[in-house]
C-alpha cells in the first residue's frame, strides 16, 4: 500500500498539469443545408455537385503523422461537412500523387469489400466524432478506397471497438487522380447531448503506396490518429437537431440442424425466434432490450496453442454487449476484470435482458444491465440473474472516477445430490481512477475491488495501479497488482489469485533522418510475481530490439530469462500427459525473432521463431507463420501455422504438435460475403470447419447461413455437425 500512497497523488498531479485541449485552434464551422429547388437534398453518389457542398467550408492542409510528424502531408485531402434535420453529411476528396511507376497497377491497395477491415492494410479515409467533446468516448466512420465501410465505438480516449454496427450510408467513387468518399450519418445512429454546439472531430487518411498516414488536426506519431486528445472542433451554427422518437426493433428467426456423432444421437432440429430493441431515452442515453437472443452467426474464435497454466482470454463479439460496453467490460485491467460478458450465456440460454447506457451529461456516464438465464436440468444449473451498475464521473480535462457493482444470483436454488454445486450469489464492488492528461503523455489507473460471497470474506481484496509516460522517443511505465487468495469474480476474468505483481517497462526510439529505416530502438520489461507471503513464484525479464522500415515492415529480436515455481501440478505440454510436481522450481533462457512484411504487397507474410529452455531442463522450439494473398478487392486467402516441439528429459514425454488455420474470404459485393475457416489443432485433438455466408440485404439487416463441422484428427471422423440459417431485420419504428 506504500506504492499506492505514492502513485495516487502522482496521478492527480499529472492530470492537473495538462488541462487544456491541444488542438483548440483547429475549428470547422458547419452550416445547415436547406433543400430547395435550387439546392436539392444531398445525393450520396461520390459526386460533389450539390450547392450545399460548394457553399461548405473546406478542411485541408492535413499534417503528416507517419512516417514523420514534422511537416504537412504530401498527399492532398479536402473534407467538407454539412447537415439537415435528419443526417450529418461528409465528403472527402482524397487525391493521388502523380503516377511514377508500374506500382500504380495495383492502386488502390485494399484487403476486400468486407466491413471493418484492418486499418494498416488498406488505402482509406476515416474520421472520429467526439459529440461530447470530452476527448474520451466517441464514434468512428469511414471507408477504404473501394467503399467497404468502417464503423465503431471509441473508448479510453481513442481505442476502437469495430464490432459495433449501425445504420448509415456511404459511397466511394474512383477518378483518375483521386477517390471521393461521401456519407450520410443519421442523427439517430449516434448519441449526443441536446444543446451542445461544439463537438470534437478529426479526419485520418492512410495511403499505402506512399506509406503516408495523415490527419487534419496534428497528432504526434507515437499516438494513433484516433486519439481524441488531439481532435479539432466542429462549431455548429445551431445546436444539432433533436430527431424525435428513436426506436429500432431487430427481430430474428432461425432454423437449424445439428447432430452429435460421438454420442450417436439422431439429428436434432432447432427453430427459434427472438427480438432486440434499441430505444433512445434521450439523444445521449440508450436502452437496449433483448428477448431470447441468439448469437450463432458470430465469428468463430481463432484457436491458439495453449501452454499457459491459466485460463486464456477471448474477446466479446456479441452485438448486444458492445455499445457503451467499455464502461463495464473494461473496468480493471486485462487480467483483472470484475465483469466479463462472455460468462453470461455460457452453455445456457439467455431468456431476456436490458441495458441502459450512455451519457447523463458531459461529466456523467451510466451503465445499468440486467440479464436472466434459464435453468439447465441436465447439470442442475439453476436459473441465474446477472445485474451490473456502473457510474463514471469525469474529472479534470480527460480523467474520470468510476464505481461498479456486480451481482450474480442463483434463483430458487438448492443443491441436488449427485450434481455440481453452484454458489447462491457472488458480488463485486469496485472503485477506479483513470488518468489521461490532455496531451495523452501521462496515462494510468488506480483500482480497488472487493468480492462478497457466502464462503469467503477475508483476503478478498484487489488493488492495482499503473502509470505510463509516453513521448516520441520514450515510453516508461510501472504497474503493480495485488489479488487476494479468496477474491472471487464469477462474472469476471481473473485467471490468477493470491499474488503480488510488479511490472516496470521502458523503451527508447531512435528516429533516423533518412534511409530505409524509419525507427529503431530497445525495450526492456520485467515481471516479478510473489505469493501473499512475498515468496517469489514467477519472474521474467525480456530485452527486445525493434526496427521499423519506411515500407512499414517490422523486424524484432529478443531474449528473455524466466523463473517459475509451480503452485499446482502442471503438464508443460497441456496435452494430458505427465505432470510436474507442485513446488518444483524451473529456470530457463529463450531467444526469438519476429518479422512482419510490408502491407502494400499483394502477398503478405509474417514469421516468428523462438528457441530456448523449458520446464524440467527441457527445450522448446516454436515456429509460427502467417501468409496472405489478395486478388483485390474480391478474394483474400490466408494461412496461419504454428509448430511446437517440446523435449523433456525422461521419464517425461516429448511432444510435437501443429496448429494450422487456412481461411478464404470472398467478398462478391459490399453486401455479400462468404468465409471458410479451417482450424487443425493437434494439441486439442480437433479439426474445426466453419463456413459462413452473409447477405446484407438492407442496412444492418442480414441473412446468415452457417455450417460447422468438428472432426477427429487422423481419421477425420465426424464428432459433430451443425447447419444454421438466421434472418435479421433492422426496423426503425
Amino acid at each position: 500500500m506504500k506504492l499506492f500512497r505514492i502513485l495516487f497523488p502522482c496521478l492527480f498531479i499529472c492530470t492537473a498539469l495538462f488541462a487544456q485541449k491541444k488542438n483548440e485552434a483547429y475549428q470547422y464551422h458547419i452550416r445547415q443545408t436547406q433543400p430547395t429547388d435550387r439546392t436539392p437534398h444531398i445525393k450520396i453518389d461520390g459526386v460533389m455537385d450539390e450547392q450545399a457542398w460548394l457553399e461548405a467550408e473546406t478542411a485541408t492542409d492535413f499534417f503528416m503523422a507517419l512516417p514523420m510528424d514534422t511537416s504537412f502531408a504530401k498527399l492532398r485531402t479536402d473534407v467538407k461537412m454539412t447537415y439537415d434535420q435528419q443526417n450529418f453529411y461528409i465528403i472527402a476528396v482524397c487525391y493521388y500523387p502523380r503516377r511514377p511507376d508500374s506500382s500504380w497497377a495495383n492502386r488502390p491497395f485494399v484487403q476486400s469489400l468486407r466491413r471493418d477491415w484492418e486499418f494498416q492494410k488498406n488505402d482509406n479515409f476515416i474520421f472520429f466524432l467526439d459529440p461530447f467533446d470530452d476527448q474520451t468516448n466517441g464514434f468512428t466512420f469511414g471507408a477504404n478506397a473501394v467503399g467497404a465501410q468502417w464503423d465503431g465505438l471509441l473508448y479510453d480516449g481513442g481505442r476502437a471497438n469495430l464490432s459495433w454496427d449501425n445504420k448509415w450510408y456511404s459511397v466511394v467513387k474512383q477518378y483518375e487522380d483521386r477517390y471521393v468518399f461521401e456519407a450520410a450519418i443519421p442523427f439517430k445512429s449516434i448519441r449526443y447531448k441536446k444543446g451542445i454546439t461544439r463537438w470534437g472531430i478529426n479526419f485520418s487518411r492512410n495511403d499505402l503506396l506512399t506509406t503516408e498516414k495523415s490527419s487534419w488536426a496534428p497528432v504526434p506519431r507515437q499516438f494513433p490518429t484516433a486519439s481524441l486528445a488531439y481532435t479539432g472542433s466542429i462549431i455548429w451554427d445551431q445546436a444539432p437537431p433533436q430527431v424525435g422518437p428513436n426506436i429500432s426493433v431487430i427481430p430474428y428467426v432461425l432454423g437449424g440442424l445439428s447432430r452429435d456423432y460421438q454420442s450417436e444421437k439422431p439429428t436434432a432440429f432447432r427453430g427459434d425466434a427472438g427480438v432486440d430493441a434499441k430505444v433512445a431515452v434521450t439523444s445521449s442515453l440508450n436502452l437496449d432490450l433483448t428477448v431470447n437472443p441468439d448469437f450463432s452467426q458470430v465469428d468463430v474464435d481463432q484457436q491458439v496453442t495453449n501452454l499457459d497454466r491459466f485460463e486464456l482470454f477471448f474477446p466479446e463479439r456479441r452485438q448486444f454487449f458492445l455499445e457503451n460496453g467499455d464502461q463495464i467490460s473494461n473496468f480493471g485491467y486485462a487480467n483483472i476484470r470484475p465483469f466479463f460478458s462472455r460468462r453470461i450465456g455460457l452453455g445456457v440460454p439467455i431468456r431476456f435482458g436490458a441495458r441502459l447506457s450512455g451519457k447523463l451529461n458531459k461529466d456523467w456516464r451510466i451503465g445499468l444491465m440486467d440479464m436472466q438465464t434459464g435453468k439447465v436440468d441436465e447439470t442442475g444449473l439453476p436459473a441465474q440473474n446477472f445485474a451490473v451498475m456502473a457510474l463514471q464521473r469525469r474529472v479534470f480535462s480527460r480523467s474520470n472516477i468510476g464505481v461498479i457493482l456486480i451481482n450474480k444470483e442463483s434463483l430458487n436454488y438448492e443443491p441436488e445430490l449427485g450434481k455440481p454445486t453452484y454458489s447462491k450469489y457472488n458480488r463485486n464492488f469496485g472503485l477506479e481512477y483513470n488518468l489521461a492528461s490532455s496531451n495523452n503523455v501521462w496515462t494510468g489507473k488506480v483500482l480497488l475491488l472487493k468480492s462478497f460471497d457466502p464462503q469467503n470474506s477475508n483476503r478478498s481484496l484487489v488493488h492495482a495501479a499503473n502509470l505510463l509516460y509516453t513521448t516520441r522517443k520514450w515510453i516508461i511505465g510501472w504497474q503493480h497488482e495485488y489479488v487476494g487468495q479468496n477474491y472471487s469474480a464469477e462474472v469476471g476474468y481473473v485467471p490468477r489469485r493470491g499474488y503480488v505483481k510488479f511490472n516496470p517497462t521502458a523503451s527508447y526510439l531512435i528516429l533516423p533522418k533518412g534511409g530505409s529505416v524509419l525507427s529503431h530502438g530497445p525495450q526492456l520489461s520485467s515481471v516479478h510475481i510473489y505469493d501473499e507471503s512475498f515468496r517469489k513464484t514467477d519472474s521474467e525479464t525480456m530485452a527486445l530490439y525493434t526496427t521499423t522500415f519506411r515500407s512499414k515492415s517490422v523486424f524484432s529480436v529478443w531474449a528473455s530469462q524466466s523463473y517459475i515455481r509451480l503452485l499446482a501440478p502442471f503438464d508443460p505440454t497441456n496435452t494430458g500427459r505427465d505432470t510436474l510436481a507442485r513446488g518444483t522450481e524451473h529456470r530457463w533462457k529463450t531467444i526469438g525473432a519476429d518479422y512482419i512484411s510490408k502491407p502494400q504487397s499483394l502477398f503478405t507474410y509474417s514469421f516468428s521463431a523462438r528457441y530456448g529452455g523449458y520446464y524440467a531442463d527441457g527445450t522448446r522450439l516454436n515456429l509460427a507463420t502467417s501468409l496472405g494473398y489478395r486478388f483485390q478487392p474480391y478474394v483474400s486467402l490466408a494461412m496461419s501455422a504454428n509448430y511446437n516441439e517440446i523435449r523433456l528429459p525422461e521419464p517425461l514425454s516429448t511432444a510435437k504438435f501443429w496448429l494450422v488455420g487456412p481461411r478464404i474470404d470472398l467478398t462478391m459485393t459490399n453486401s455479400l460475403f462468404f468465409t471458410t475457416f479451417v482450424q487443425y489443432n493437434e494439441q486439442a485433438k480437433n479439426v474445426n470447419l466453419n463456413t459462413r455466408l452473409q447477405w446484407r440485404y438492407a442496412p444492418v439487416s442480414d441473412l446468415f447461413i452457417v455450417y460447422t463441422d468438428n472432426y477427429l484428427p487422423g481419421s477425420l471422423s465426424v464428432k459433430n455437425r451443425a447447419l444454421v440459417l438466421k434472418l435479421t431485420y433492422w426496423w426503425n419504428v
